[in-house]
C-alpha cells in the first residue's frame, strides 16, 4: 500500500512507512474506528446503567400511597438523573465529533457511488432539516459501497440504519422531555420514571447499532485497502 505522505510502498506487516516513518493509512483508520467503537460502547454502558437504576425506582413508588408520598423528595431524586442525562449528552457530543472524523475518512475511502459529497459528512449534521435525513443516508451509502451486497443484504443494512437513526432521534427527544416531567402525584412520578427509562434504553440501542455500523464499515474498508 502506498504511503500517503511520501508515496513509498508500505508492507502490510508493518505499521509505519519505512521511508518517512508515517503511520499506515489502514492502521490509522483502524485505530480511529476502534476509538469510535469503544466510545460508543461506553455510551451504551452508561445509558443501560441509567435505565436499570431508574427501573429500581418503580418498586419504591409502588409501595407508597398518597399519604406517604413526598413529591418534593421524589423530584430531587429524579433531578439527579437529569444531571446524568446532561453528562451523557456531553459524552455523546465528544463521541459524535470522533464519529464525524471517522465518517469523513470512510467517505473518502468508499469505492462505490455515494449520493452526497464528502462535505456533507460535516454539513449534514449542521444544516437544519437536512440533518434529519442526510446523516443516515450517508452512513447507509458508505456501508453499501464498502462491500459487495445482494439486494436482500442491502435491505438488511437499510433496516439497521433506520433502527439506529430512529433510536437516536427518540433518545434525544425523550431526554429533553424528562427534566420537565411532573412529580406532583405518584402517577406523575411513575410516568417520569418510565420516560427516563425509555430515554436511556433508546440511547443504549442507538449506540449499540452504531457500534455495529462502525465495526462493519471499518472491517470492509480495511479488507479492501
Amino acid at each position: 500500500m502506498p504511503c500517503g505522505l511520501c508515496g513509498d510502498i508500505i508492507p502490510t506487516e508493518v505499521a509505519r512507512c519505512p521511508a518517512c516513518g508515517a503511520w499506515s493509512r489502514r492502521r490509522d483508520f483502524r485505530a480511529l474506528g476502534i476509538g469510535v467503537f469503544m466510545l460508543l460502547g461506553f455510551n451504551a454502558f452508561m445509558a443501560m446503567g441509567s435505565a436499570v437504576s431508574l427501573m429500581r425506582q418503580l418498586p419504591l413508588l409502588s409501595d407508597l400511597n398518597p399519604d406517604s408520598y413526598d413529591p418534593v423528595q421524589t423530584g430531587v431524586s429524579l433531578q439527579a438523573y437529569s444531571d446524568v442525562f446532561v453528562i451523557s449528552g456531553a459524552l455523546a457530543g465528544i463521541t459524535g465529533l470522533l464519529f464525524v472524523t471517522w465518517l469523513w475518512r470512510a467517505h473518502a475511502q468508499a469505492p462505490g457511488p455515494i449520493r452526497y459529497g464528502r462535505g456533507w459528512t460535516v454539513g449534514g449534521w449542521l444544516v437544519p432539516l437536512a440533518n434529519l435525513w442526510v446523516p443516515p443516508r450517508l452512513v447507509h451509502d458508505i456501508w453499501i459501497s464498502s462491500g459487495r451486497y445482494q439486494m436482500a443484504q442491502r435491505h438488511g443494512v437499510g433496516l439497521v440504519i433506520i433502527a439506529w437513526w430512529t433510536a437516536l432521534l427518540s433518545s434525544i427527544g425523550l431526554a429533553r422531555m424528562f427534566p420537565a416531567a411532573e412529580t406532583g402525584t405518584i402517577a406523575d412520578a411513575r410516568f417520569a420514571v418510565h420516560l427516563g427509562v425509555a430515554a436511556s434504553a433508546t440511547q443504549a440501542l442507538a449506540a449499540a447499532l452504531c457500534m455495529g455500523a462502525v465495526f462493519q464499515i471499518t472491517r470492509l474498508q480495511i479488507r479492501q485497502s
